[in-house]
């Protein structure tokens, strides 16, 4: 496949696009990505056609409609939807960890905004880990998210670390005007 030429503007936008979708998984609205990218809705419905045009994103009708990412999407902008564990890097106290992979990272599972938790789902133990340690995932590969955060608990069986969080950010990308 002859990888598609985009604009930084049409990569932003596509970007944008991607993470909102992955986020809430039905189709997102024009003026969500305009938010996002901190452009007027007009521009994103002028550039969505043109996206429209590469097959690279998809018009959904009705009140819940919006536009969706195709998987040729992905392609363009080079991303990997996390199907194997992506080396997402893990530091415990500072170092990394070698011997343990990051299979998800759960922060839907929080009932308490206030105390804000995150599961992290290991492929590998964490019997190396224990509370109060302080814990870094990421950054992630598509997000490039951080999560820098206190072990406050932890499931053995399931492999699973909870962590307060301290800190997250994600690289805010600043449209070039």
């Amino acid at each position: 496949m002859s990888s598609i030429e985009l604009t930084s503007s049409q990569k932003t936008i596509l970007t944008a696009l991607i993470n909102l979708y992955r986020e809430s998984e039905e189709a997102v609205k024009g003026e969500e990505i305009a938010g996002e990218v901190d452009r007027n809705p007009g521009t994103i419905r002028n550039q969505m056609q043109s996206l429209k045009a590469l097959q690279l994103v998809e018009g959904v009708p009705g009140p819940k409609g919006g536009y969706k990412p195709t998987a040729a999407a992905y392609e363009a902008l080079d991303i990997e939807e996390m199907e194997e564990p992506a080396a997402v890097p893990l530091q415990l106290n500072g170092e990394p960890v070698e011997n343990a992979n990051v299979g998800e990272i759960d922060l839907s599972s929080v009932h308490h905004p206030e105390l804000c938790r995150a599961e992290i789902h290991l492929q590998g133990s964490v019997r190396d880990f224990h509370e109060g340690d302080d814990v870094t995932v990421g950054p992630t590969p598509l997000s490039k998210l951080l999560i820098e955060g206190t072990v406050d608990g932890k499931d053995d069986t399931n492999n699973i670390l909870i962590l307060r969080i301290n800190d997250m950010r994600a690289p805010a990308e600043r449209p070039a005007h």
